[in-house]
């Protein structure tokens, strides 16, 4: 039952001519299909959700352009004009996003001219600034921002505002609220499905006391600042968009499983565990772990591990507690 590495797993090597004829020909069976569901009427957004999670997902980010927004329920018959000046003056948030987008340079296709991605960056800060303008509700964090960059560079900024705008109020809703009470306790998913699959594994990590907070900047930019290949991490955003909000705890968890014999082997140390984890390896096998993400979900949803994910949350902040009161006597 538990997670183990392949050398070979969710890698497309074709070892002769007739490999690469067959992987070509499931990649045009599945344009097909896509277009297929595209036209029909209505259009068949199932049919879209199985091609967004299955191998490959949706292969160009031009059928991202058509499918993505259809997975959100949202229509692009009128989308936002480019907003004015007055966008930026006297906002509250504006002097931290723009720090964040300047220091965003990675995020940006290597090579691409200076001019490009100056101009990408300023539509990048006005598209944040336009969903918070809109939601008062919500709360700038840093790391939207790797969310927001990835939407930009596969749909345009007209397109991305009205994705992100709907998806900020939606998946990533708990992320944006004034605390991170509601994002702390989305990470306590994570231990818990852990445990179901691989208690050893688990047993170790809570021996380390290593908490969670290793996996904070995977979940709420959806892996967009820890990946450095920009294939995988818009592979990772068909599936979280055709999935369930919590899917991307599920995918935090597949890869600490994944990593199991450099979990036991290293020392069961807090600091040398959060090194270990917090370094994702970037030759992971992604459609792997994503089939596998999908069956721990069905195999244990949500439902099933609120209860602990809630237990985890109120020992973590007894313990916070009693070290406060022990700070405060001191």
């Amino acid at each position: 039952m538990y997670l183990k590495k392949s050398l070979s797993a969710g890698v497309a090597s074709p070892l002769n001519g007739l490999g690469k004829q067959d992987h070509e020909s499931k990649r045009q069976r599945k344009l097909r299909e896509i277009r297929q569901a595209l036209n029909r009427s209505p259009i068949d957004v199932a049919a879209l959700r199985r091609m967004a999670i299955s191998e490959g997902g949706l292969l160009t980010d031009d059928i991202r352009s058509q499918v993505w927004p259809r997975l959100l329920n949202i229509s692009t018959s009128e989308l936002p004009a480019k907003p004015g000046k007055e966008l930026r003056e006297n906002n509250k948030d504006y002097q931290q996003v723009l720090l964040d987008v300047r220091r965003s340079l990675r995020r940006f296709p290597p090579g691409m001219p200076d001019e490009q991605r100056e101009v990408l960056q300023e539509e990048l800060i006005d598209i944040i600034l336009y969903v918070l303008k809109r939601n008062p509700q919500l709360h700038y964090y840093q790391g939207y921002h790797d969310i927001v960059v990835t939407f930009l560079l596969v749909v345009g900024q007209s397109l991305a505002t009205v994705l992100v705008e709907k998806l900020s109020t939606h998946h990533l809703r708990d992320f944006m609220d004034p605390t991170m009470d509601n994002t702390k306790h989305i990470l306590n998913y994570l231990m818990p499905i852990i445990e179901r699959v691989n208690p050893e594994v688990h047993d170790f990590l809570q021996s380390a006391e290593v908490g969670t907070i290793f996996a904070l900047s995977w979940l709420i930019t959806w892996f967009g600042h820890v990946l450095s290949d920009f294939r995988h991490v818009v592979r990772l955003y068909d599936f979280f968009l055709a999935c369930h909000p919590l899917m991307p705890i599920y995918f935090a968890a597949v890869i600490v499983l994944y990593r199991e014999h450099e979990v036991l082997d290293c020392e069961c140390d807090m600091a040398d565990v959060h090194h270990l984890l917090s370094q994702i390896p970037q030759d992971l096998p992604y459609e792997t772990l994503i089939s596998r993400a999908g069956d721990l979900f069905v195999q244990f949803p949500p439902s099933e591990l609120a209860r602990e994910a809630a237990q985890q949350y109120n020992q973590r902040w007894v313990k916070w507690k009693l070290w406060n009161d022990l700070c405060i006597k001191l």
